[in-house]
């Protein structure tokens, strides 16, 4: 998982919050970096992010705020505004899209500017 921040933030990782003040958040087979610097290892990921995001890439389903840039997940995809695109394994659950939806399952977005291509069902007031 990278996640490339827009504003110092902070994140939940299991229950331990860590303020952040670096560019690139990285979780990669349960070892935690920030900018290249090894923070924690965890067997088992579940990430709350509190503040904006540049952009999120993660081999997991991911749940989040707004994201300045794209959102790219190996599972589903629930975020609230999205400035770029969103490209999801699983579905894809959205409040507004700028960019395209690509889900293998079912899409489900408020508004979305650009094409929209899933493997299921789509609902969007776009």
């Amino acid at each position: 998982m990278i996640i490339e921040r827009a504003k110092m933030g902070k994140f939940t990782i299991n229950g331990q919050t860590f303020n952040i003040d670096g560019n690139n958040i990285c979780i990669r087979d349960g070892v935690v970096t920030v900018d290249g610097n090894k923070i924690t290892e965890v067997d088992q990921v579940k990430i709350q992010w509190e503040g904006d995001l540049a952009s999120l890439e993660t081999d997991q389903s991911v749940s989040c705020g707004d994201v300045d840039g794209d959102v790219k997940a190996g599972g589903s995809v629930n975020c609230d505004s999205v400035g770029g695109s969103v490209d999801a394994n699983g579905s894809a659950n959205c409040d507004s899209v700028k960019g395209d939806v690509k889900a293998g399952g079912s899409v489900s977005c408020d508004s979305v500017g650009g094409n929209i291509t899933a493997g299921g069902s789509v609902i969007s007031g776009k």
